[in-house]
């Protein structure tokens, strides 16, 4: 079995699936944190990959940038290929003052100026929320790890660069947490299909206070949110069992 997007066979992908938006970053991920990773599609150089995570099965695959790339791969995921969980990984630009660079955001709810929930959902404004037991299970992991998480708002922009100058100040005084490409898709497709989605995010920009983090220091603080997350979703069950396809 394929899709016009995904050249995994039947069973190739486990039941939960990481989703960052480089997939680059999905590579780095198999190669350095999974244990007996295989890549198993590569269409248009958008790498899934499924391995373990101690002992564990779980898939890690590119979504690409923004909600219509994101919206192709979790669809075809999701409905020709069985996955029930996507938990998306990444970076956003923080515009909360209480935020720091390195902190996470764990995305509750996520707001959007696309308009692609308002088609779903006949015109309507639609409530794009996470998954509350994987919200809680991942809450309680950082807890565990005594890592600094933000839960809240945030937004999901399809423009990365705004003409709207006032955008970053109007977000911050409606308490949104920072901004990123993808969670308000695919929190509506979610719903829409029956699935489970979240997304954690590790604030690599401060946009209020002109802050970046250096390159080496993106690469180590994304490793530490992907070790936690994998140790949140294995500690509340949502990872697969030894056996292919997942038990």
């Amino acid at each position: 079995m394929s899709t016009p997007h995904i050249a995994a066979s039947p069973g190739q992908f486990a039941q939960t699936v990481l989703m960052p938006g480089d997939p680059l970053r999905a590579r780095h991920i198999a190669q350095t944190l999974l244990d007996g990773a295989e890549e198993i599609t590569a269409v248009r150089s958008m790498c899934g990959f499924t391995g373990h995570w101690k002992g564990h099965r779980v898939s890690v695959m590119g979504s690409g940038m923004g909600i219509p790339s994101a919206s192709i791969y979790a669809t075809e995921l999701i409905r020709e290929y069985g996955v029930k969980r996507i938990v998306r990984i990444g970076t956003c630009g923080a515009v909360a003052d209480s935020l720091s660079l390195g902190d996470l955001v764990l995305a509750a709810g996520a707001c959007t100026d696309s308009g692609v929930n308002r088609t779903r959902f006949r015109g309507m404004d639609f409530a794009a929320i996470a998954d509350f037991d994987l919200l809680q299970c991942l809450v309680a992991q950082a807890k565990r790890d005594e890592q600094r998480l933000a839960v809240g708002n945030v937004f999901s922009a399809d423009l990365f660069y705004s003409p709207d100058t006032q955008l970053v100040d109007t977000l911050a005084r409606m308490n949104v947490l920072g901004i990123e490409m993808e969670a308000a898709g695919l929190y509506g497709l979610a719903a829409e299909f029956g699935a489970q989605a979240v997304a954690v995010l590790a604030v690599s920009d401060h946009l209020r206070r002109a802050e970046s983090w250096p390159s080496s220091q993106r690469q180590l603080g994304l490793d530490a949110m992907v070790r936690l997350v994998l140790d949140g979703l294995l500690s509340g069950g949502f990872l697969g069992s030894t056996k292919n396809p997942d038990g």
